[in-house]
């Protein structure tokens, strides 16, 4: 038996499976707005950053180092060193306790490349009402809103807008605003919040830049389930998953520096991507393509019926990575009470 602790390139393993899902999410995107249409999108958005919200807003604040602050400073705080933490660029600007500002920076991470141009403006409206309308509702502050002075889909310079503590309590639909006529003030690199570095060393933030992409599928594909039902949601999950497994097996692969070759190599590959995810894995045979994996990450947390959803989609990125390969490979699985086999085999 053969442990994959003993690879190399385990960390550009993990960059890999951080590439990898942040692929599968933008797929999902593009899919669910041209299955489903813009309206439907919004549903799907406005869930899934409000399960988003509801999961990591409080849980995360004492870990950045926010706790205390003025709320309006906190929140615009809380979304630059979040997203930065994720590898996504977001600019934070003072202008008082009242009043911060956030910019986020292109490329645009949750459009990466192209995908920007495939995306209606509704999935920006679901993620603000679903996320950033909420945090004055979390902070148990009625007075505290979002106004939106641009968008990314409106052709402006992207999305940008500050927190506002205002002089009244604000109904549902204030905590999210609009102004469009209203100009940033200049964000300086000096201004800039960053996370506790004794706490953030590189190894964790890659391994965050990994956690916020893969969170974005798992609960994508959960609460997708809640808008279009299972079935459609199984079917669009599985499908995308298999065209980025395929699409990203020859990148990933270099990444990682596997080799295009055989059933043993195949073996090396999955096996080091999927201990990249934190999970135990051992390659039990590589010259017959079996690979053991005891514990399941991408499951960690979720009710069976949510994981049984992500799983059966998950499996679908191994089977393209094979199918990729200059000599095509079929995958199967094997579950029981030791864990999971994966078995390789030429087709």
């Amino acid at each position: 038996m053969a442990s994959t602790k003993a690879f190399p390139h385990s960390f550009n393993a993990v960059r890999a499976q951080a590439k990898l899902h942040h692929a599968y999410f933008l797929g999902l995107q593009l899919a669910v707005v041209m299955e489903h249409g813009a309206a439907v999108t919004y549903d799907w958005m406005f869930r899934l950053f409000r399960r988003q919200h509801k999961d990591k807003f409080l849980s995360s604040f004492e870990k950045l180092g926010l706790t205390g602050l003025p709320h309006a400073v906190a929140c615009a705080q809380y979304h630059v060193l979040s997203n930065n933490v994720g590898g996504v660029g977001v600019e934070y600007a003072f202008e008082s306790d009242q009043k911060a500002w956030v910019r986020f920076r292109y490329p645009r991470w949750m459009y990466a490349g192209p995908t920007i141009c495939g995306i209606p403006r509704e999935v920006s409206l679901g993620f603000l009402k679903g996320w950033y309308a909420e945090n004055g509702v979390s902070l148990k502050n009625p007075r505290l809103g979002f106004v939106c002075v641009s968008e990314d889909m409106t052709g402006q310079f992207g999305l940008c807008g500050y927190f506002k503590e205002f002089d009244a309590p604000l109904t549902e639909d204030q905590r999210l605003q609009f102004a469009p006529h209203e100009t940033p003030p200049r964000f300086s690199d000096h201004a800039q919040p960053s996370v506790p570095q004794d706490v953030w060393n590189e190894a964790r933030l890659q391994k965050a830049n990994r956690n916020y992409a893969v969170e974005y599928v798992r609960n994508g594909l959960i609460e997708l389930a809640g808008v279009v039902g299972e079935q459609a949601a199984l079917a669009i999950g599985c499908r995308v998953a298999r065209l980025i497994g395929l699409q990203y097996f020859a990148e990933t692969r270099v990444l990682i520096g596997g080799v295009d070759g055989g059933v043993a190599d195949a073996s090396r590959y999955l096996a080091q991507m999927l201990e990249a995810m934190g999970d135990e894995v051992r390659i039990l045979s590589a010259e017959e393509g079996i690979v053991h994996q005891s514990n399941q990450r991408i499951l960690s947390g979720l009710s069976e019926d949510n994981a049984r959803l992500v799983w059966l989609c998950w499996q679908e990125l191994w089977v393209g990575a094979m199918r990729s390969q200059s000599v095509m490979k079929s995958l199967s699985v094997i579950e029981s009470d030791q864990g999971i086999e994966w078995r390789i085999a030429l087709t």
